[in-house]
């Protein structure tokens, strides 16, 4: 055949593929301090925010006193705040699997959390009685909503950005600085913003001041981060065709199975968060300053915790780090219950918020490092949704028996989920990451 006749060569596939790979890997460690920094502030400024609003006092007490002292009231809100994260992980991830860039959509999922934090904190200036526990807990809903969208949006991209050997340190460093922050905001606002009640309305302020602290984490995100176009991406699904594969990923990864078992129970435990604060306010006086103090104890165990947290997960893999976790958390609700001398009630809850910071960080991480990159978006929202629906249906349950049983017999359960929970995940879920170098 003639040389200028001659079809031209058809590209090899798989070095194609390795080809882009490399390039992938490439974009990213070159891109790594610029993005570093960006996701570092991002999650240093929006959790100092989000941790005044998702901490287990402010939000739970302004229930609580708007509502004329309901604890079911209370245990609603975080119900309903819950169940908006159950399908809205689904759908953020059928939205955001086939894009080659997320960042637009993580932004637009990220300003929506935000603003109804605002409306939160507006209402109590404009509303009053019935009428503002409906508004309340209507943002709360709508907060739920997106920040389990979000939440996919954003584990994709620390994923796609930030190398497996990177992420725990990242988290420890940006928890730990936005805990220093967040534990000495929630100090000044239980004695000074609520304890005062500035402007009339010092729930309210406290909850603008968390508006505008996650939302400078959400400009600089936006301003700062790279993002690479990965090498392969899912085709675009709908939802119901994406929902049929959630067997499909736990059968093909049993350890998968056994952690989503593991979160679902955890979470089940969470039947008492809520009423961590309103015990001690049954047991003590419970005025701002304590309120403040027992924040400050609360955040700042995060903020202590979490570099411990994050490289002993990178030294060791997050699996160690969930077991202590969960094993703080159960002593420092024995200790809650059975001392309630001011010293044992504030390193109870310095030991809550330490647990807590160990397993959110480890369920979070850990699910990034199971299975398929293409699979990554529907294995965070699947995750996200099994623990929306433990955590929705917790806090109404804790509610009604809290007012029936009273708040020991609450803990009590809590204990039970969490000793169930550490026995799966001995038994049955091992370290993903050693699991793949294997």
């Amino acid at each position: 055949m003639d040389a200028k006749t001659e079809p031209a060569a058809v590209p090899d596939e798989p070095s194609d593929l390795a080809a882009r790979e490399a390039a992938y890997e490439t974009f990213v460690w070159d891109n790594l301090k610029r993005n570093y920094l960006g996701s570092f502030l991002h999650g240093m400024l929006g959790m100092t925010g989000f941790r005044l609003v998702s901490a287990p006092t402010f939000l739970p007490a302004y229930l609580h006193m708007i509502s004329g002292g309901s604890n079911s009231i209370v245990g609603l809100g975080l119900a309903l705040q819950q169940a908006g994260g159950i399908v809205s992980p689904v759908v953020g991830a059928t939205r955001i699997e086939h894009r080659t860039k997320v960042m637009p959509a993580a932004i637009w999922m990220g300003s929506l959390a935000r603003l109804a934090i605002l409306g939160i904190a507006v209402s109590g200036w404009f509303l009053k009685g019935t009428p503002l526990v409906a508004s309340v807990l209507g943002f709360m809903l709508i907060y739920g909503v997106f920040m389990g969208a979000q939440r996919v949006a954003f584990s994709l991209l620390i994923a796609k950005v930030i190398p497996i050997s990177r992420r725990g340190r990242l988290q420890a460093w940006r928890n730990t600085t936005g805990g220093v922050v967040a534990a000495g905001l929630a100090y000044l606002a239980g004695r000074y913003l609520v304890g005062a009640n500035v402007f009339g309305n010092g729930y309210g302020v406290t909850f603008v001041a968390a508006f505008f602290l996650t939302s400078a984490g959400l400009w600089a995100i936006q301003l700062l981060l790279r993002e690479p176009e990965p090498p392969t991406t899912r085709t675009q699904g709908r939802l119901h065709e994406r929902l049929r594969d959630f067997p499909r990923l736990i059968r093909e990864d049993p350890a998968f199975g056994a952690f989503l078992g593991t979160q679902m129970l955890a979470t089940s435990a969470r039947i008492a968060v809520p009423f961590y604060v309103l015990y001690v306010g049954a047991s003590i006086h419970l005025d701002g300053a304590t309120l403040g103090l027992l924040s400050l104890a609360y955040l700042g165990a995060e903020t202590l915790s979490n570099l411990l947290w994050g490289y002993l997960g990178d030294k060791s893999g997050f699996r160690l780090v969930l077991l202590f976790s969960l094993l703080l958390w159960v002593a420092a609700t024995v200790l809650l219950i059975q001392n309630h001398a001011h010293w044992a009630i504030f390193a109870a809850f310095f030991g809550l918020g330490a647990s807590q910071a160990g397993y959110a960080m480890a369920a979070q991480t850990m699910i990034l490092e199971f299975g398929h990159r293409d699979d990554l978006p529907m294995r965070i929202a699947l995750s996200t949704t099994a623990e929306a629906i433990t955590a929705t249906l917790g806090p109404l349950a804790g509610g009604w028996v809290a007012d029936l049983l009273g708040y020991t017999f609450v803990f009590g359960v809590s204990i039970s989920f969490l000793a169930a929970a550490l026995l799966l995940l001995v038994v049955a879920v091992k370290e993903p990451r050693t699991a793949r170098l294997a």
